[in-house]
């Protein structure tokens, strides 16, 4: 019998070597490829800048570990370069979402537009039956529709990331790492042998890596200084642009303590008209809280139903429970009586039924008592 085709996505990580030794040992015929979606070289932020320097060499680093890997496992690996289909479809949106004052989530687009779209159109050329990724989730397939569930390992788990895709995206994808927990897919890796088995997780910006936030930030847009007040008006300093301070915030503030204010400040309001940040000596501070969301250009598997579920209005946050009622096919207001910190727009929501991850869409505004919260 003619063995299924899978392409798998190999990023230079241990997640994505130990899927495509998985998919080898269920029987599948594997072959992988390695995207290339950001050129340091050719973007402002390389000239001058050392840390964009030592991000291209990661990004070469991270090919020669898939190399590495895909030669020990006897598959080969092709090298891809999405670098326009990045810049146009993910990292524009990311800068629009910044000039207008909103906190927007790369990964979450990440996903959408190059992992199972600009690669699945590539993949093609291969006559796969499935591609694969080394994601942290799970999928159902035996239904009406694919279901999108939790991984095993919660503390890894990526369904938020995932958490746009459609029915369509997901029918031929498989999670070959998703039944398992990060400490077993170390071991698994390291028993094999692979090149990645100690490598370090990746993080910061999607598939850019990591970086000194403002300042790389501050090559795409420059920065407007500004007020930073309390919400009484009370001006404390200058700020260094509204754009490098996100809802709830403490670090990078500049603010000490006073005699009559102990404790850390916190983001807890921004004004883009007057270019003002507001603060507050308190994590708990009553207008960091909300009580309801409208949640925009919503994705959604399976049937629509208003009623009680649970949500995650941003990534490793803990599930809350809320109450859906659609207000159109792709608007969504979530009710929380409970109140919930720092729903900031721009932001992703995830819904979550149970294990199912049934759908998500973006954070429009936040609101306390009917009244919009000022964070923007």
């Amino acid at each position: 019998m003619k063995k299924k085709k899978v392409i798998i996505g190999l990023s230079g990580g241990v997640d994505s070597s130990v899927a495509a030794y998985l998919l080898l040992k269920d029987g599948y015929d594997v072959e992988a490829v390695f995207m290339r979606n950001w050129d340091s070289a050719t973007n402002s932020d390389y000239k001058g800048n050392p840390t964009a320097f030592d991000a291209m060499c990661e990004q070469e680093k991270d090919y020669q570990d898939a190399l590495l890997v895909a030669d020990k496992l006897g598959i080969k690996l092709h090298k891809v370069d999405f670098i326009e289909d990045y810049w146009d479809r993910v990292f524009s949106y990311f800068l629009e979402e910044y000039k207008k004052n909103r906190t927007p989530n790369p990964d979450v687009l990440c996903n959408n537009e190059i992992k199972f779209k600009a690669f699945v159109e590539y993949a093609k050329v291969f006559k796969p039956d499935f591609i694969a990724m080394g994601h942290y989730a799970q999928l159902d397939l035996s239904g009406a529709y694919p279901k999108l569930l939790r991984a095993v390992d919660e503390n890894k788990d990526q369904t938020y990331f995932l958490s746009q895709l459609k029915e369509e995206q997901l029918k031929n994808v498989l999670f070959p790492i998703g039944h398992l927990d990060k400490k077993e897919v170390r071991r698994i890796a390291l028993e094999q042998g692979l090149a990645t088995a100690t490598k370090k997780d990746s993080t910061g910006i999607c598939f850019i890596g990591e970086r000194h936030f403002n300042a790389f930030l501050s090559n795409y847009l420059p920065a407007q200084k500004g007020l930073m007040k309390k919400l009484d008006g009370t001006v404390l300093k200058e700020h260094f642009g509204l754009m490098n301070y996100t809802i709830g915030q403490r670090k990078g503030l500049g603010i000490g303590g006073s005699k009559d204010e102990i404790g850390a400040w916190y983001v807890v309001g921004k004004d883009l008209k007057s270019n003002t940040l507001y603060v507050e000596p308190d994590f708990d501070h009553p207008y960091l809280y909300s009580d309801e969301a409208l949640i925009t250009d919503v994705i959604w598997r399976g049937p629509k139903t208003d009623g009680k579920m649970t949500a995650k209005f941003r990534y490793r946050q803990k599930d809350h429970e809320i109450d859906v009622k659609w207000l159109d096919d792709h608007t969504i207001m979530a009710s929380y009586p409970q109140k919930i910190r720092a729903v900031t727009p721009g932001q992703v929501c995830a819904f979550y039924q149970g294990k199912v991850c049934v759908g998500s869409g973006f954070i429009q505004e936040a609101y306390m008592d009917k009244k919009v919260r000022q964070y923007s």
